[in-house]
């Protein structure tokens, strides 16, 4: 059964979002319209507001409303310290760890060939240059645990060793092994041998 253009377009629009497939636009399409008229037109304004305003950040890539992210221009990050992350999602997950008190570069991806993502489609060439020109001491490649991941990590680390680098940087990659309060006979083999492989001696 259809409905006005009005409302089938809605629902379209809505299957646009992760994970939402037809059923579940419908049901928040009719929530919109039947109960949250209000809420529906602050939505659209909100999402009128973001796609017009929110751009990239000059020095991290990470969504900014400004030329230059908060988070970059804040003085008491260590600018000497990158982390690199895929996605905005990975950077507010370190945030949030609250740990960390260095820069970021976001790709906004990961190499596929098979996708056709090359090294400029993340801005690899970029990242390179910020390593050369702001003197950067150390790189942390924080990319996902994934086939993908790995490659671009790896691609990043050849580059920057490569013997024509004009600037030498502490490269290091985030330990992959057993999660806190895990038990061995739940992690699958690929987290084993990261874990066999990141071992290290036990504090005394």
């Amino acid at each position: 059964m259809a409905f006005s253009p009005l409302v089938d377009e809605l629902v379209e629009s809505l299957r646009c979002l992760p994970g939402v497939g037809q059923k579940t636009a419908q049901r928040m399409a009719f929530h919109l319209l039947e109960k949250g008229r209000a809420g529906g037109e602050r939505l659209a304004g909100a999402l009128a507001d973001a796609m017009a305003g929110v751009r990239r950040c000059d020095t991290c890539q990470n969504f900014s409303d400004t030329p230059v992210c908060g988070l970059c221009q804040n003085p008491e990050r260590n600018t000497g310290m990158v982390c690199v992350v895929e996605s905005p999602s990975d950077l507010l997950a370190i945030e949030q760890a609250g740990d960390y008190r260095g820069s970021y570069f976001v790709l906004m991806g990961h190499l596929s060939p098979i996708d056709g993502v090359g090294p400029g489609d993340i801005g690899i060439d970029r990242l390179l240059r910020r390593v050369r020109d702001e003197g950067i001491t150390e790189l942390i490649l924080a990319t996902n645990p994934t086939v993908e991941g790995e490659a671009t990590a790896h691609y990043i680390a050849d580059r920057l060793d490569s013997p024509n680098a004009s600037h030498r940087v502490l490269i290091t990659r985030l330990a992959h092994g057993i999660p806190v309060g895990g038990e061995l006979g739940y992690v699958d083999g690929f987290t084993l041998t990261h874990a066999f492989r990141g071992r290290k001696p036990l504090a005394e």
